[in-house]
């Protein structure tokens, strides 16, 4: 059966997938294992940020037919409601000039003429989702002035990790996706947005991964 392997960085987005089933183990990162539709499923709490879900890929990654990541996000102008992530980039990649932070594709040298900084997911299979652009980087964003700079990238969801997990995947040739729904603005209010929310569109999330482990 195909292996795939479902990433989400806090416990709540990943209980939510196919809750209460599987087989668990929590060394060195908590995984339940379990075969539904046709798939052996491994469903991993990776860690907050880009470290910890590179990581994860990378220890998990080699023996998944599909990477795939689940979880809660920040809106950058985008509706409420689930996504699928159709291209990701590293926000916080790139090179530092005088008044300005040029982005590159995470892995590329930082200089010279930066091109597309982004990466592109797997086709989506016809989850019937909003495609989004998500910006990552290794900062919580609760700033309209940041917000507003990462749209300027063409991005309409954040988070801190989505753009790690493409990276990785594509370093070990894997294909690799991501569905996220949006817990909060970017805004002076995420903090407590996030909290009360989290629950909630961690499931919101978890139900179309459930469709999609369906349709493939």
């Amino acid at each position: 059966m195909p292996n795939l392997l479902i990433l989400a960085a806090l416990a709540e987005e990943a209980d939510a997938v196919f809750a209460n089933t599987g087989t668990c183990e929590t060394d060195p990162i908590p995984l339940r294992h379990l075969p539904t539709h046709g798939h052996n499923l491994t469903i991993a709490t990776c860690g907050l940020g880009k470290v910890n879900a590179a990581l994860a890929v990378g220890l998990l990654g080699a023996s998944a037919d599909i990477v795939l990541m689940t979880g809660t996000c920040g809106a950058l102008g985008a509706e409420p409601g689930a996504y699928w992530i159709a291209e990701a980039l590293q926000h916080d990649y790139g090179a530092a000039h005088p008044g300005a932070f040029r982005r590159y594709r995470a892995g590329d040298w930082p200089m010279g003429e930066a091109g597309a900084a982004h990466f592109t997911a797997m086709s989506d299979p016809g989850l019937g989702l909003p495609h989004a652009r998500i910006a990552s980087g290794d900062s919580f964003i609760a700033c309209p002035d940041a917000a507003a700079d990462l749209k300027s990238l063409g991005a309409t969801l954040v988070d801190m990790e989505v753009g790690a997990v493409a990276q990785a995947a594509a370093r070990l040739g894997k294909p690799w996706a991501a569905i996220k729904s949006v817990t909060d603005d970017a805004n002076g209010d995420s903090g407590g947005d996030f909290r009360a929310n989290l629950n909630r569109a961690a499931r919101t999330a978890a139900q179309q991964v459930e469709r999609l482990a369906e349709m493939l």
